[in-house]
């Protein structure tokens, strides 16, 4: 399967931004950037966890690709806004988030199909 290894290099990923930016970042940037560099971390492992997870429960992969494609986007915008400190990049975060809210739509559909509730 392909989006399980996928999530795991994503996961990967998360956990060592989400370090750096704990640790190489804190005396960089100011502390509302800091949490901008959290959420991107927090939405990138949630989904992450969710994707691989759900691997194990839905038919079709829709709802994975969505949360890797989003998690992507929405986390690699903020990461370089932060890093770059270029606002203008945060336009595209919405991207991200919008994958992201149908990889969960997806989600439910696939679960409703499979239990027939």
């Amino acid at each position: 399967m392909f989006y399980p290894k996928l999530f795991s290099i994503l996961g990967f990923f998360g956990v060592a931004l989400g370090a750096f930016g704990a640790h190489g970042l804190k005396d960089k940037v100011t502390i509302e950037m800091l949490e901008i560099w959290k959420t991107a971390t927090l939405y990138l492992m949630m989904h992450v966890i969710i994707g691989i997870l759900s691997s194990f429960f839905t038919i079709k992969k829709r709802s994975q690709f969505c949360f890797a494609f989003g998690a992507f986007v929405f986390s690699c915008s903020l990461y370089l806004l932060v890093i770059l400190n270029m606002p203008i990049l945060g336009s595209i975060t919405p991207i991200g988030g919008v994958s992201l809210l149908l990889g969960w739509i997806f989600l439910f559909l696939d679960f409703k199909k499979k239990s027939n509730v």
